[in-house]
């Protein structure tokens, strides 16, 4: 006998789309084709298969902050600056020499014992020139994440932690507003800025610490908090005590790094607070960051040049 078709009446076994061989019965809400349990992905009503999950993820418009940063819960840069400052300061207390190594230094010289002495235009052959002026350009940014050894300068020890109590506690609230790529942009400006300054009015003097970027992060934390209608009351008191501390601070610090990173970071935080809210904003902060960048860059040029005319 011949085997006979199946009746009409029997249902049809539907399978999934992207496994052809398990059997599904739900449906995808947004294509309407068949999952299995392996493809079935929560939605807001019923169940979406992976390729519309996707599809949604892109056409979805993300949250940003009041100045067009990604939101994010987490402070990672401010983490991540921490992390490193620390880091660098127990590569000091292994090798000392890592500070003379990677200061802030326009120009110096090293002589045949080791020792570091300071410049003169005329110097022994067997004298070599150490710092910016001999193409260590790398320091102009180094010297922001080292800091003064326990038993060295006025502060020792504390010049570290000062600073890393004020990078968390103000960092945290900037990284907040501002987004991670903006917020990385102007600490590393802020350095800049302050290691330029020193750079050209006090190219002889070794310097370290982050106080010049965490001026910048204070300054734009001012600046940030008067565009969004905070208290002026509070923010005003504020950004009284950082001019105080920077006064202050000029007898036993380099008051030329501090102030470098405050207008560094002052002139990134109005170009973030006052870019115009549409697609031009991005284009523009990022502009601004490009035409600091370069302002600072033939700065330091045009200040080698001059030094080693």
């Amino acid at each position: 006998m011949e085997p006979q078709p199946p009746s009409s009446s029997e249902p049809a076994v539907t399978t999934c789309y992207r496994h052809p061989k398990v059997e599904a019965y739900v449906r995808c809400t947004r294509c309407d084709r068949f999952i299995c349990p392996d493809c079935m992905r929560e939605a807001a009503v019923g169940h979406q298969c992976p390729e519309c999950v996707k599809e949604g993820a892109r056409t979805v418009r993300q949250a940003r902050t009041a100045f067009g940063g990604r939101i994010s819960a987490v402070p990672l840069v401010t983490y991540v600056l921490i992390g490193l400052n620390v880091l660098a300061y127990v590569a000091e207390l292994v090798r000392p020499s890592v500070v003379d190594d990677f200061a802030t230094l326009g120009r110096g010289l090293t002589g045949p014992d080791g020792l570091r002495y300071v410049w003169q235009a005329v110097y022994p052959s067997d004298f070599h020139p150490e710092g910016v002026i001999d193409g260590e350009w790398y320091r102009l940014l180094t010297g922001a994440f080292l800091h003064l050894p326990p038993t060295e300068g006025t502060f020792g020890v504390l010049h570290i932690v000062m600073n890393m109590v004020t990078l968390w506690n103000v960092g945290r609230i900037v990284e907040a507003q501002l987004g991670r790529a903006r917020y990385l942009a102007l600490y590393l400006l802020s350095a800049l800025g302050g290691s330029v300054l020193v750079l050209l009015l006090a190219p002889d003097a070794r310097t370290v610490g982050a106080s010049g970027a965490l001026f910048g992060v204070c300054t734009a934390y001012y600046v940030l908090a008067r565009r969004l209608g905070a208290d002026p009351r509070g923010i005003n008191r504020f950004m009284a005590g950082l001019l105080i501390w920077l006064v202050l601070s000029a007898v036993v610090t380099s008051w030329q790094g501090h102030l470098g990173g405050l207008l560094t970071g002052g002139l990134i935080a109005l170009a973030y607070a006052y870019a115009p809210r549409d697609r031009r904003r991005v284009l523009v902060q990022a502009s601004a960051c490009a035409v600091v960048l370069a302002l600072l860059l033939v700065l330091a040029v045009a200040k080698v040049a001059a030094m080693t005319s």
